[in-house]
């Protein structure tokens, strides 16, 4: 298509190009993450990553007068189309220089490698999950995005919608500020429905830590069952995954509500490393990235709240306000005063008017992208 060449990632060369192409993209950008090149590999490797177990993926290079321009992936979960009764497949890890005749050949190449494989509609970006980075943002390009948070350029929207790609759904990520949340005010009403319920908050355990992390399975697959395009975890997928944020969890920020000894919910925030991230442009921590990591990341001063959920017959009782409220004040001990929640369903009416109630700003907003490709 007017000298774009389009094939497929076969080799680990291959693989290594594709990882390391956002570098060209982003180079000039000053709010861009660079991430870890290992960290990566490991998601991208079908061997070690569980993920795999449950979905085929194909990833796929652009080329153009010799010069690499772009990159794609096609996925299938299977998991995500038996657990909603769709029959989709997804794209990620979309990257492009501004110009849409590559970046209509990467779509074009993604949608009939799903065509293949007999699903009628393509959603994304998903990288290569929902559990992972996904959706496009929109909205808040002027700040860098928090751990775990996607970001690209402006004009990739104008490249989606070129294309033909639609608006199915948008995530919010909810910004906290010390000056503006009335942490006082949260903490008695958190209080008065401790006592009413009979809520105990603890921490995770980290000397039980597999325990721990299996009764965050059981309650992330009962509370976020009904969300839009939720997917339960598998055991193999959140061992996988709470393996790597071990390395960066403080267990303060790891809350369990428990009412009369039994977990009923369960949150989450993490440090947000990408403040450290920015220092390590290159993306491999040896010889000199593991030096500033270690320096910098005793000063970071953002924490992402990326998990609050509650069973269901627990909610609306309160017990999600006082997670939150828990995360604030522990935050605050530490010397930290901002932090993000995200990402929110734009159709998670309770979760957002927990935070308007709580002076928070919806500061970015991501969106999701579908189309038929029957």
């Amino acid at each position: 298509m007017d000298g774009v060449t389009i094939r497929r990632v076969s080799s680990k060369k291959d693989l290594v190009r594709f990882i390391k192409f956002p570098w060209k993209i982003y180079a000039r950008n000053g709010y861009w993450v660079p991430p870890l090149i290992s960290d990566k590999k490991k998601l991208l490797d079908r061997a070690r990553n569980p993920f795999y177990q449950h979905a085929d993926m194909e990833l796929f290079l652009a080329e153009k007068s010799g010069e690499l321009v772009g990159r794609v992936g096609a996925i299938v979960n299977h998991l995500h189309n038996s657990f909603h009764g769709e029959n989709i497949g997804f794209f990620g890890f979309f990257e492009s220089v501004n110009d849409r005749i590559v970046s209509a050949a990467m779509f074009d190449t993604a949608r009939d490698w799903l065509r293949s494989k007999g699903v009628t509609a393509m959603r994304g970006p998903a990288s290569p999950s929902m559990n992972d980075e996904c959706g496009l943002l929109i909205e808040g390009f002027e700040e860098s995005p928090t751990v775990m948070m996607p970001y690209n350029p402006p004009y990739y929207a104008d490249l989606f919608e070129a294309y033909g790609l639609r608006k199915v759904m948008d995530l919010y990520a909810y910004a906290l500020y010390k000056d503006r949340v009335e942490l006082g005010k949260i903490l008695r009403l958190a209080e008065v429905v401790r006592r009413r319920q009979s809520l105990q908050i603890r921490s995770i355990d980290m000397k039980n830590f597999r325990r721990d992390v299996g009764i965050v399975k059981e309650i992330y697959n009962k509370a976020w069952s009904s969300n839009w395009g939720f997917v339960p975890l598998t055991d193999e997928e959140i061992d996988f995954l709470a393996d790597d944020l071990k390395k960066i969890l403080d267990p303060d920020f790891a809350s369990f509500a428990e009412v009369n000894g039994k977990d009923v919910g369960f949150s989450l925030a993490l440090p947000d490393i990408n403040q450290v991230l920015k220092r390590i442009p290159s993306g491999r921590l040896f010889p000199f990235g593991l030096l500033k990591f270690l320096l910098y990341r005793t000063k970071i001063d953002n924490v992402r709240l990326i998990i609050t959920g509650v069973i269901k017959e627990y909610q609306r009782r309160g017990i999600d306000a006082v997670l939150y409220s828990e995360i604030l004040h522990r935050a605050a001990a530490k010397g930290i005063y901002r932090g993000e929640a995200s990402w929110i369903l734009e159709t998670n009416k309770m979760m957002s008017s927990g935070l308007d109630a709580m002076n928070a700003v919806c500061s970015k907003t991501y969106r999701m992208y579908e189309m038929s490709i029957n």
